[in-house]
Formats: C-alpha cells, structure tokens, sequence
C-alpha cells in the first residue's frame, strides 16, 4: 500500500459520524484533495440487486465479481477481509478517512454528542481531536485538541497538520 495518511472517526451510533464525514469530504475536496472513505458495517450489507448480472455471478459461486461503467467502478469480494488488506487495494489518493475502527492503530477523532447521552468512544489520550458539543471538564487531557460540530475547517487544518500527514509528504 502506498503510504496514505489514514484517519479515523469514532462516535457511538447516532452521533453524526456520517454527516461529520461528509462535511470532511467537501472541505477535504475544496483544498484539492484526493478522498477515499472506508465506512465500517456491524452487519451483514450487499451492494448488490437480486436478479442483476452481478448477483447472479455471485449466486453461482463467483469469488470476486466487478462490474464498471464510463464513471464508476465496483469490485465485490464475497470472502472475509481484513481492513489492512482492504486499504492495501486503495491507491492514487491524498487521505482514507474511516468510519468507526475504534481500534485501528491510525489518528482517531472521536465525536461526542450531549443528545446521545453517551460518552467517548475511546479514551481521549488515544485521540488526535474530539469533536464535540459537551463541555469537556478538566477530566480529559488538555493537550488533546477540541473542536465544535461544525468547526469542520479547523479540524482539516488539524489534519492536514498532523505528523503523520506531514511525515507522508516528506518522503514524496
């Protein structure tokens, strides 16, 4: 894999991860960037329509099935994979963004809703920044950067920032 800065999302459910991301993405966009997303589903999924060439390949026994158009492409795996291998596939972006992976060993930003009720994902000392709308008392280290819900332009300037994006364009 090429060495693509990840970064992780982290939140409990209902906490606005997506709309985090989306926001992420378009900022992330607007600077010229290169976006990938990984999104993490707890559940079985399928991208795939019943009675579509596609699943028909599938249902006949068909390990990986693709198919394409002028605009897009997709590939189907139909075996487990690990996200490592997963990520090892992405190529020719600046940034992966990932939705969930809580214990993933890249930069996590963990986002806290007071409607949820819930606290932290994970441990505020494993995070790069909280994103949040409760406020943070003197339990959490100050050395972890805070941000509102929709302060989306300072937390891309926070990753742009970050070491390990930094170290990755070092090298290039």
């Amino acid at each position: 894999m090429e060495n693509i800065p990840i970064f992780s999302i982290v939140a409990f459910s209902g906490t606005g991860k997506t709309t985090l991301l989306e926001k992420l993405i378009t900022e992330l966009k607007s600077r010229g960037m290169r976006v990938a997303v990984v999104k993490h589903d707890a559940h079985e999924f399928d991208i795939d329509h019943i009675g579509k060439d596609s699943w028909r390949f599938t249902q006949a026994g068909a390990d990986i099935s693709a198919i394409i158009s002028g605009s897009k492409a997709a590939i189907m795996e139909n075996r487990p994979m690990s996200i490592d291998a997963l990520l090892g596939k992405i190529s020719d972006v600046d940034i992966i963004l990932a939705e969930g992976y809580k214990s993933g060993d890249w930069p996590k930003i963990a986002v806290q809703r007071a409607a949820t009720g819930k606290p932290l994902p994970v441990p505020a000392e494993e995070c790069l920044a909280i994103v949040t709308d409760v406020l943070l008392d003197g339990e959490f280290p100050q050395s972890v950067p805070r941000f509102g819900l929709d302060d989306v332009i300072g937390l891309v300037d926070l990753i742009l920032d970050a070491p390990r994006y930094a170290r990755q364009h070092l090298t290039d």
